[in-house]
């Protein structure tokens, strides 16, 4: 049977988990519960700073200091946020060995040309603007979770 957007196609990606970096709460929350109306099943982890997202990829999954390790990983990355910038961030993974195959959707208010030009240079997968007007900003949200549906990724 074949699935459409009125029926939600859930997890497609066992073990995979979505990383949210973005500072603002309620843009957060929003993110969350739009993905999760699209039938996104998969975990959802929030991270207020660039710092806090470096540390728990460089701790997991470098040094596997934990006992929580996901199998494939998303990171949907805001640009700008507090002690490190989304920038940084994005180039760090992309320098990194074991880092660089996460796939990295910057979802930002930003939507200067320059700085799209910048997040591609620097490796991004998908560079999409939050728009301001709630609706919209609605809209974008749940059709960045139907694509999430049907992309593939690797493991880490």
């Amino acid at each position: 049977m074949t699935k459409t957007p009125e029926q939600p196609l859930g997890n497609l990606n066992p073990g995979l988990e979505i990383l949210m970096a973005e500072d603002d709460a309620g843009h957060a929350t929003l993110i969350r519960n739009n993905l999760r109306s699209t039938g996104i099943i998969n975990p959802i982890r929030h991270f207020a700073d660039g710092q806090q997202i470096l540390d728990v990829l460089l701790g997991e999954v470098v040094n596997n200091s934990t006992g929580h390790i996901a199998n494939r990983y998303l990171l949907l990355l805001d640009i700008r946020m507090p002690k490190v910038s989304g920038e940084e961030v994005l180039r760090r993974i992309r320098e990194h060995p074991r880092l660089r195959v996460i796939p990295v959707i910057i979802l930002t208010t930003t939507d200067d040309p320059r700085e799209i030009r910048r997040c591609h240079e620097l490796g991004c997968n998908e560079y999409i603007t939050k728009p301001v007007e709630y609706d919209q900003f609605v809209a974008v949200i749940q059709r960045l979770g139907f694509f999430l549906q049907i992309v593939r990724v690797p493991p880490v």
